[in-house]
Order: C-alpha cells, then structure tokens, then sequence
C-alpha cells in the first residue's frame, strides 16, 4: 500500500512521502488552529509545515514542482501562513490592537523586500551566464569576476521566506506571554536581516563584478581557436544522463596526435564531464556555433546520433564520423541516419557486416575498423575465479524508448535472474549496476529496478548475519576498516582537486580557472584507481552489492566478476574482451537458434529465457573449467566483434584520424584549387 503510494506520488523514499502528506495536512490544520483559535495548536501545525517544507526542498522531491504547478509554490505557501497568522491574530482578540496593525505592516514590508532580492539574484545569474562555458581554456582576457559567495546564491528565495520564522515565532510567543515587545523585536530582526540580504547582494549586480558583454566573451573564444587552431574534434549533445557516453572518449581523445578539443551543447553536461586536459568548449546556441571560426578541424567525431549535429555536419570543411557509445546489436548501431557521416568507425568485422545486413545507406567502403580504445582497462580472464566463491555481475540496459520486451530483462526476467543467484545451491556474489537511464521512461522498469534493490540489499543483510560468513567477516575487518578510512582519504583529496579548495563558484569562474593540469589529471586519474580498488577493498568478497553512479566505473565490475548477465547492448561486447563466461537474455523469447542469429553477440553465450533457468549453465563454466563449452567460441567472437589485440585500439584509432585527417586536407586543397584560391588560404 505504500509503496504504490509511493509510486503514485513520484517519490524516492517514505520519509518523503511522510513529509509531503505532513504539508498537506498542515495548513488545513493552521488555518483550523486559527479559526478556533487555538495558539498551541497554531503553533504546533506551523512548526510541522516548516520541517517538512525544508526536508522535501532539501532532497529535491518532485512534489516541490508539483506543488507550484497547482498555485501553491514555496512563497504562497509561506504567504498563507503569515495571512493565517494576521487571522489568528484578530481571533485572539488584537484585531483592534497596535500589535495586529504592525504585524500586517511588517509583513506587507517584509513581502515588498522580496521582490528586489529576486530580482537582483536574477540579474546576477543571467548577467553572469557566459555564452559558452570552457574547461582548459584560457579566458583571462575576459576579466571574469569572483562569484558571489554560495551562501548568498544558493536557493536564495528558501533563505529569504525562512526569515520570517523570527516573525513568527515573535507574534505567538508575545500572544501566549503578553510581552508585546517581544513580537515588534521578532518582527524587526524579520525586517533587518531581509535588508541586510539585500545589502550583501547589492555589490554583486555592479558592472564590474558581472560579466562582459557576449560579444566579448565570443571575441576571446574566437582568439584562442586561432591561437590553438584545433585538428580532431569530439561533437556532443545530449541530457545530463547521457554524459557518460562522451565520458567513455575523453582517454582516447587524449592519447590522440593533432590538437583535440571537446565541443558541447548542453550547459548540464559540462558538470557531468570527466577530469580531462583536453580543451572543452560548451556552445548552446546555434547561432554562436554557426558563427564560429572551426576552419582547422579537419576530423570531427560524434558519439551520438542527435538533432543537433546538424549545426556542424553543415561544415564542409571537415571530415564527419560516427563513433558511436557502444558496440552492440541493437537497432541504433545501425541507425539510417549514420549515411549522413562521411565514414563510420566500428570496433570490429561485426560492426561492418551488421550494416551491410541492415541495407541503411551505409557503404562498405565508408566503414573503417578501428577497434575499442576504452577496453584497455579489462582484465583478461585467467580461467579461475578471484575469490572463494564466484562473482556475477547482473547489468541490464534500460527499457529504451518503446515497450519492446526485447529491450531489457529487467521487466520480464530481471527478478527471477537475481532470485536465482541469490538462492543458488552453491553460494554466489551478486553485483548489480543496472543503466543509467533505468526508470527514466517506464514507471514499471523503476518499480521493478526498486524491487529488485530491496531484494538485493535484504539478501546481503541476511549474509551478514549468517554464521557461514563470520570468519571471513572477522578476519577482514582491520582491511575493512584501514580501506574504509583510504577511501576518506581519497574522497577529500579529490574533492580537493576538483574544488580547487573553494565552494563559493559558477559557471562563469568555473570557466575562467579551469585551466589544463596535466600533473592534476594524472593525479585525479590515479586517485580514482586507487579508490575503486578500496571500495572492493572496503566490502568482503562474499557480499551481495548494489552499484549506481559513475564513480564506481562499469569495466571495475567488469574485472571484480567471474561472469555477467545482460541483455543486447555495448556492455556484452565490452565484457568480451575478458575473455569471462557470459549470459544474455531472450526476454523477447525468440528462441535460442533465432536469438543467435539475430544478434552477433550472443553467439557464444549462455542463452536465458525469462525464467533464467539456464543459469547453472553459467555458474557451471566459471567454477569448473571442463563444463566452460564456449570458451572458443569466446575467444573467436571476441576478434569478430572488437577487431585484432595488435597493433592496439589506440594506434589503430590515431591512424585512422590521421589518415581522414589527410583526406580532408585533400579535399580541401582541391576546392581551393578549382576556385582560383591559395592552397591553404
């Protein structure tokens, strides 16, 4: 009953739903207190709207836009509660009084100060957002001001409403007492400290401290693109979610020959970039990326097949090409609208063949193989497993965009996968890292992903407990605890390292300081190694975990397991460069000979219905070497689908930009030739 309570409300946890109903039921409470009237009462209900108000701001509940989408946004609410006060006033008795007048006066003045205040912290955030934001770009000719402390800026409407509480509490302690004296210093400090908010902002709408106009900041842009004149470019749009497909490219494009830069369009995803010393330049607006000087790229790439890329495939100049975020055998990896590329890039043999299947528009001869640079980072199996008992990873792709069964296991089979694992015979580890984007559409992918976290976590619970483990658990508990404290450690420095040391920032001084640190980088990099091996570190090898974010990295679950469950996606063909026993499920249930055909992948995989009963199968080939019938077949698919081990992903890669790079160069050179022009003029 309350989980579908929760469902329906929209929220993440019964502690928020506690408190949106304690909101609801508040004020029809207040305004009963105050017809009564009945100040204790009053009191009480009041202080209950507050805390609640505060906690479902404080972990960002999606009733809050609700609420204001309905006419009662944070500041009627808090509006509504100083007019029941004024109500309860005059039923007490004071309507006649000096003390009611000067209360409705303070709070009329009080409700005129928040105008200004509002107005001047939008002033502040729009003349402040630059055009464009930049990492590892200099823009010190821009003369971009400090930021105004955060304290001043953040959720600045919640800081100014809550002062009133002084107010409040003034009015109903001199009601009980008869101190009168005691509301007109409750009231004035409302008052002072409102004035004293906009006294602090007031510096901060100066000229001087906002910044200069865009065509400035466009100008010094313009200058350094001249100045560092940019070979290879990453193009990418998408939400904040999708930021993880250009994470996945940030190393490569760091390794490659040629001037690389990073080319955003969405201002969220700037935040979600991964550390890197490689130039990044967000440009939201069409116009200003039209307007722009890119004439030295000679090879862009895309990582997703997006509207925007429109704004630069109009580019004649360079050479367009289709990276993709994956390898796999779904429907996008051989999306139509990959034709308009002028070559695309696959890992492998499977890539090219999968086009020529589909009949897209794709030309053979505009397909290059060059292999998967992220994949460096993957163990190769060893053919034993790392602990006493078996690790299974379970990592199924989101529900997609359509209700196709065959998106995801996580609908149909998602939970007897992990009750099997849970309950097999011999003991087993569970990892489970689902997407992304798991939930983001479907409301029955979310309950069933919550479903099956409440069974994972009861699961390792109950293994806590359980005398079987007691012995390991004693012996590690001094690794534990010395893991637990480097991963402390580590958290601060990084924390360190991304801050800067200060908190106090936005987007434009972000731009402004964000230069490349080489040595930062290398750090930063290390230190996100050394904290994924004490997060394993941290937890015995026997307990059941459930993995979301990105801080703990997709190929470390990969190397930690002895076996993965998923579905048609990137992360099988990633997880075949292991070498490691592998299941995918047949949640469309097309039948094992026809699933193989249709999807390269699987090819040398345990096959699952949706019952998961052929996970013995799986568990078989990782604890005994014998019963492991697809190893071959591994080891053959995996040349098939991520290309030759030699010469490596990365060199093919950098001769496969340096070689498009030339043809563009070519083309170009030919264009000039026939309109009378200077050969690089």
């Amino acid at each position: 009953m309350i989980s579908k309570a929760m469902r329906l409300a929209r929220v993440g946890s019964g502690s928020e739903l506690a408190a949106a109903l304690l909101v609801a039921l508040g004020f029809p409470c207040i305004m009963l207190a105050a017809i009564i009237p009945n100040l204790w009462f009053f009191a009480a209900a009041t202080a209950v709207t507050y805390l609640a108000d505060r906690y479902l701001h404080h972990c960002g509940s999606y009733l809050i836009n609700r609420l204001a989408a309905v006419r009662a946004g944070l500041s009627i609410r808090f509006l509504v509660r100083q007019l029941l006060l004024i109500l309860l006033l005059s039923r007490m008795g004071y309507g006649e009084e000096t003390l009611f007048y000067v209360t409705v006066a303070c709070l009329l003045a009080f409700y005129g100060l928040q105008a200004p205040q509002s107005a001047m912290v939008t002033l502040i955030r729009l003349r402040r957002k630059l055009p464009v934001v930049t990492r590892n770009i200099d823009l010190a000719a821009v003369r971009i001001a400090d930021a105004p402390p955060q304290r001043l800026m953040s959720r600045p409407a919640e800081k100014m409403l809550h002062l009133d509480v002084f107010a409040m509490v003034g009015v109903l302690v001199a009601i009980e007492t008869g101190k009168e004296a005691i509301a007109y210093a409750g009231l004035g400090l409302t008052l002072v400290l409102a004035v004293c908010y906009l006294a602090a902002l007031l510096p901060y709408v100066r000229p001087s401290r906002l910044v200069p106009p865009e065509t400035k900041v466009l100008n010094a842009v313009g200058d350094w693109l001249a100045e560092y004149r940019p070979t290879v470019m990453l193009y990418f749009s998408g939400s904040k979610d999708s930021a993880y497909q250009a994470n996945m490219w940030l190393e490569t494009m760091a390794q490659l020959g040629g001037r690389p830069m990073i080319l955003l369009r969405e201002r969220n995803i700037v935040p979600q970039l991964a550390t890197t010393s490689v130039p990044v330049l967000c440009v939201p607006g069409g116009v200003h990326l039209m307007n722009l000087d890119l004439s030295s790229v000679r090879v862009a790439l895309y990582a997703a097949n997006v509207g925007k890329n429109i704004h630069l495939l109009r580019v004649p100049t360079m050479k367009h090409v289709f990276i993709g975020h994956g390898d796999s055998d779904k429907i996008a990896s051989v999306n139509p609208y990959s034709k308009v590329y002028d070559e695309v890039w696959t890992a492998g043999r499977a890539g090219r063949d999968r086009y020529a299947l589909a009949d897209v528009g794709v030309r053979d001869e505009d397909i290059v193989e060059v292999g998967r640079p992220q994949l460096a980072a993957i163990q190769s199996w060893s053919g034993t497993g790392k602990n006493p008992i078996p690790t299974v990873l379970y990592a199924p792709t989101w529900e997609g965009w359509d209700d196709n069964p065959g998106n995801t296991s996580l609908l149909l089979a998602g939970e007897n996968i992990v009750r099997r694992l849970l309950k097999a015979q011999q003991p087993v580890r569970l990892l489970y890292k689902p997407h992304p984007f798991t939930g983001t559409r479907s409301a029955k992918a979310k309950a069933v992903h919550l479903r099956i976290t409440a069974m994972i976590e009861q699961a390792a619970a109950e293994r806590a407990t359980d005398p079987r483990w007691a012995e390991q658990s004693a012996a590690l508990q001094g690794e534990q605890a010395e893991a637990r404290a480097e991963l402390a450690r580590i958290e601060a420095r990084l924390a360190e390292l991304a801050g800067g040391g200060r908190t106090a920032r936005d987007e434009a001084e972000l731009s402004r300081d964000s230069l490349a640190d080489p040595a930062r980088e290398a750090e930063t990099a290390k230190l996100k190694d050394e904290w994924n091996v004490a997060s394993w570190r941290a937890q015995g090898w026997w307990e059941h975990r459930v993995i979301t974010g990105a801080q703990m990295r997709l190929y470390d679950c990969f190397n930690e397991s002895d076996a993965m469950v998923s579905d048609i996606s990137s992360v099988v063909s990633d997880f075949i460069a292991s070498g490691k026993p592998y299941a995918v499920t047949d949640s469309a249930e097309l039948g094992e000979d026809e699933f193989r055909r249709q999807n390269t992948a699987v090819r040398a995989a345990v096959i699952l219905s949706n019952s998961a009963a052929e996970l013995d199968a799986l568990l078989a080939a990782v604890t005994d070497p014998a019963a492991d019938t697809l190893a071959d077949a591994r080891s053959e698919l995996k040349q098939y689908l991520l290309g030759p081990d030699e010469p490596t992903s990365i060199v093919q890669f950098d001769t496969a930009v340096t070689e498009l790079a030339a043809k563009s160069d070519a083309r170009n050179a030919g264009v000039a030739t026939s309109l009378g022009e200077p050969v690089g003029g």
